[in-house]
C-alpha cells in the first residue's frame, strides 16, 4: 500500500504542474459548442484503450476502469452520448484512431513528434517519467541510464513510447516487445529478460504485485514524457471537446481526485500489464 500511495502522490504532483498552464481559457470552455462534434457512431463516443496499464486503465472483472476511462466518460457526458470502450492492443488502438474506427484513444498515450505527424492530441493532462524495473534479488542493470542498458535484453510494451525510446537511444542486445506488462514481469522474474522500461505509475503497481520479486532502480528517471488523448488527424471539433473537458477537470481539481481514486485501488483488483 505504501507504493500505491507513492503512485498517487507522484501522479497528483504531475497533474498539479498542468493546473497552472491550462491551454484552454475559462471563457473558451464556457463557449465551446459540443453540438459541432460528430462521432464515429451516432449516440456513442468510442474510446480505444489497452486495459493493462494501471492506474490509467485496468480490468475489474470484464469492466475497464482507470484514470483514462474517467476522462473519456467526462468527454462522453459533455457530448451527451454513451461511452463505448474497446479494449485492444496498444498499437492497434493507435491505428484504429488514425483510421477513424474509434473516436479517441485514452491509454496513457505519450505525445511525440512521430505520433503528431499522423494523429492529433488533446492538451496534456499529466507528466510521466519512465523507469527501469529489474529483478530484486539479482538485478542485471544497476543504473537508470541509456549506457547501463547497453547489451541488455529489455522488455517494453509494443508500440509505446518506451519501445520507441529504447530502440532509438540504447545499444540493447535485444528489445522484447509485449502486449501486456504482466507477461514481461513473468519473464523478468524468470530471468528471460534483463529489465523492463515503463512508466513509473504502473511500474509501482507492477512491483507491488510481484511479492518482492521485482524493484524499480533508484535514481533519476530514464526519460520523461507527457500523456494526452489521441484523436484522428484533422478532427478539430473532437480536439476542442477533449481540450475543453480536460481543462475543466484540471481547473476544478477533479483530475486530482480521479488520479487519487484510481491510484489507491488494490493491485489485486486489477489486471496489471
Amino acid at each position: 500500500m505504501k507504493n500505491l500511495k507513492m503512485a498517487a502522490a507522484a501522479l497528483a504532483a504531475c497533474t498539479m504542474m498542468f493546473a497552472g498552464a491550462i491551454a484552454v481559457s475559462a471563457d473558451e470552455t464556457e463557449n465551446f459548442d459540443f453540438s459541432t462534434v460528430k462521432t464515429v457512431s451516432d449516440g456513442k463516443l468510442i474510446v480505444g484503450t489497452e486495459a493493462g496499464f494501471a492506474p490509467y486503465e485496468y480490468l475489474v472483472g470484464d469492466h475497464v476502469e482507470g484514470v483514462d476511462m474517467d476522462i473519456a466518460q467526462a468527454i462522453a457526458d459533455a457530448l451527451g452520448v454513451k461511452l463505448e470502450v474497446q479494449n485492444m492492443d496498444f498499437d492497434g488502438a493507435l491505428l484504429a484512431v488514425q483510421q477513424g474506427k474509434v473516436d479517441i484513444v485514452a491509454a496513457g498515450v505519450s505525445v511525440s513528434e512521430e505520433r503528431e505527424a499522423v494523429m492529433d492530441f488533446s492538451q496534456k493532462y499529466v507528466d510521466s517519467k519512465d523507469v527501469v524495473v529489474v529483478s530484486a534479488s539479482d538485478p542485471a542493470v544497476e543504473e537508470s541510464t541509456a549506457e547501463a542498458l547497453a547489451g541488455k535484453v529489455i522488455g517494453v510494451q509494443q508500440g509505446n513510447i518506451a519501445d520507441l525510446w529504447v530502440t532509438d537511444n540504447t545499444d540493447a542486445k535485444a528489445v522484447q516487445r509485449y502486449t501486456k506488462f504482466v507477461q514481461a514481469a513473468q519473464d523478468l522474474a524468470n530471468g528471460k529478460i534483463d529489465c523492463i522500461v515503463m512508466d513509473e505509475a504502473p511500474a509501482i503497481e507492477l512491483v507491488e504485485s510481484s511479492n518482492g520479486k521485482l524493484e524499480i532502480l533508484a535514481g533519476d528517471a530514464l526519460f520523461e514524457d507527457s500523456y494526452a488523448v489521441a484523436i484522428k488527424k484533422g478532427n478539430e471539433a473532437m480536439k476542442g471537446a477533449c481540450d475543453t473537458v480536460i481543462s475543466d477537470l484540471i481547473e476544478s481539481g477533479e483530475m486530482d481526485e480521479i488520479i487519487a481514486a484510481h491510484s489507491s485501488v488494490s493491485q489485486s483488483e486489477t489486471e496489471a500489464e
